[in-house]
């Protein structure tokens, strides 16, 4: 191996830490280490800051140091690049995250001699049709979001599937899920837990202003699609990026990406295994 990536957070001393003396060590075993540039200089490294575009071209993997919101933004970086991401759990829960900040060194050593597999996540494709900052097109590991921009308001949204007019949703916002995301926000508006295991789309309003306020778990390949018809404000958030407003007469359809995220590991996760350890479930 020749290069790896690293993404550590910035505003966590243990990560910071972590990041200097991982760059240190790789350095010294003569592998390129490349960070992105406003981390680099956060995190006084700036000899090995690159432009985000230019970040992931000829990684053999990245590591993501610090919580889930790390682990999704370093996702995000390499994953049009088909670059495997290695997370080291500095946060709270860290779902997505495989590795614990004592094994990093053991993880790395694995990782540097072949010796890991690679889990496969579905993404979202999310194509915004706007002629706001949020216009284009986006990936998302955990989810996509439309919500009020202001307080008191509602949103609504017409909302098509696979291509046909479904409804129109009237709530404090609408959330499109994948597996991997269930456990995020979509957990927090009572939606269900998926198997990351499966590929399906997971639409669950939030605070819904209507009868039916149940949330849908739709096919791979039906793609969900959203209008901006209300007068009140819609904001757009990918995976915790806030991309901006969208106008009347916006557009946004969600649907599966052609590759999934591809993440390190080094065994099979036990799933359920970890609800039971994350959420402290007992056994009764």
């Amino acid at each position: 191996m020749t290069a790896v990536g690293i993404v550590a957070h910035p505003g966590r001393p243990r990560a910071v830490d972590m990041a200097r003396s991982l760059t240190k060590r790789l350095t010294e075993a003569g592998i390129e280490v490349r960070i992105p540039g406003a981390d680099a200089d956060a995190l006084d490294l700036a000899d090995h800051g690159v432009e985000p575009d230019a970040f992931p071209a000829g990684l053999d993997f990245a590591v993501s140091l610090g919580g889930d919101g790390t682990m999704l933004r370093t996702v995000d970086l390499v994953y049009r690049s088909r670059v495997p991401v290695m997370g080291v759990n500095l946060g709270q829960l860290g779902f997505l995250t495989g590795v614990e900040p004592d094994e990093v060194d053991s993880a790395v050593d694995r990782v540097l001699g072949g010796d890991y597999q690679v889990e496969e996540r579905m993404v979202l494709r999310v194509s915004v049709e706007s002629e706001r900052p949020a216009g284009g097109p986006w990936w998302a590991l955990n989810e996509c979001v439309l919500e009020k921009a202001h307080p008191g308001r509602l949103v609504r949204l017409a909302v098509s599937l696979a291509g046909e007019r479904f409804t129109t949703y009237a709530a404090d916002g609408i959330i499109v899920a994948t597996p991997t995301g269930s456990t995020a926000y979509a957990f927090s508006a009572r939606g269900p837990i998926i198997s990351p295991g499966l590929s399906c789309l997971l639409v669950t309003p939030v605070s819904p202003h209507m009868l039916f306020d149940r949330s849908l778990v739709l096919g791979a390949d039906e793609a969900v699609g959203f209008e901006v018809i209300g007068d009140s404000a819609v904001e757009l958030t990918v995976d915790g990026r806030t991309l901006g407003e969208l106008d009347v007469g916006d557009r946004v359809v969600c649907e599966a990406a052609e590759a999934p995220a591809r993440l390190i590991v080094f065994s099979p996760r036990d799933f359920h295994h970890m609800l039971k350890v994350k959420f402290g479930l007992a056994d009764r």
